[in-house]
């Protein structure tokens, strides 16, 4: 009998830690739980139980949704997809954005492409309503091949943004020269694609192929590390201050420097800062601060 109650006891409590082990274990992100749709009606589809959201364009609308939260600080991961085949006319935005004429804005862009040429990848960033920072660069892959993980990496000490782990943009937090920088507005994340084949592919020269619609770009493995903003206060708390988020301070280390250095070198097709004829009166003073 005492045998018995010990073997019932000690089934018990293992029961309980493996309840308690589950318990402690992040429960995977859902695009049920962390996005809403919010325009094109059912071009817009969460499917596989969260685990994938598609946005699709066609000749009547395209579509897109955006997150529950906002932020206010973080990194945030996602896995894209695009449009495969002849995608030229289409873009495809993945973005943080606050709201308001002084609005934050973080962008990646995706412009589509005819069969067999490269996807554009366009960057920006908006601080207190002002952008006009554009850098784009040719993807060395084919992003509708497979899902690759573009991310943002934001926090006080500046913004990085990278494709499957490498860098291939670093803005900086330069308010000690007088350029503004996105720390005061908490951002949602938004995604669309829309028809912008006045401009997107060659300038505009080539259009849409609506023969190929619909377009559908996915999505998966949505993961944030990020400081959630709510009823005006952070999550983070007192770990702003005290670095309790080792992403808090992160800046690129010599490797990620090297490696974003090979993307300009290789890949970069436009940047703002070399720009001279649009600059006439001199470049940015964030152009000459990275330059020197």
């Amino acid at each position: 009998m005492a045998a018995s109650l010990s073997y019932s006891t000690a089934a018990l409590c293992l029961s309980i830690l493996v309840l308690l082990a589950s318990s402690l274990v992040p429960s995977a992100a859902s695009f049920n739980q962390d996005f809403d749709v919010t325009w094109g009606d059912s071009r817009a589809k969460i499917l596989n139980n969260g685990d994938l959201l598609t946005l699709s364009l066609d000749k009547t609308s395209g579509s897109g949704f955006q997150s529950k939260n906002e932020y206010l600080f973080g990194k945030i991961d996602m896995r894209l997809k695009l449009v495969p085949g002849n995608s030229a006319g289409t873009v495809t935005a993945y973005y943080l954005s606050s709201q308001g004429s002084t609005h934050d804005e973080i962008d990646f862009e995706f412009l589509g492409n005819l069969s067999g040429d490269p996807y554009t990848l366009h960057t920006n960033v908006y601080s207190q309503g002002k952008g006009d920072r554009e850098q784009q660069f040719r993807l060395w892959f084919d992003p509708s091949a497979d899902f690759h993980t573009f991310s943002i990496l934001w926090n006080p000490k500046g913004i990085v943004f990278s494709v499957d782990g490498t860098p291939v943009r670093e803005f900086k937090n330069m308010e000690s020269i007088g350029v503004p920088y996105p720390k005061n507005q908490p951002m949602k994340i938004y995604s669309s694609i829309w028809n912008a084949d006045q401009w997107a592919t060659r300038g505009g020269l080539v259009k849409t192929d609506w023969t190929q619609a619909p377009f559908t770009t996915s999505y998966a493995n949505f993961k944030s590390d990020a400081c959630i903003w709510s009823s005006g206060a952070s999550s983070c708390g007192s770990s702003l201050a005290s670095g309790g988020n080792t992403w808090m301070s992160q800046e690129l280390d010599a490797t990620g420097i090297e490696r974003m250095k090979w993307v300009h070198n290789n890949h970069m097709i436009y940047n703002y800062c070399t720009d001279a004829k649009r600059f006439p009166q001199g470049f940015p003073p964030e152009c000459k601060a990275t330059a020197s």
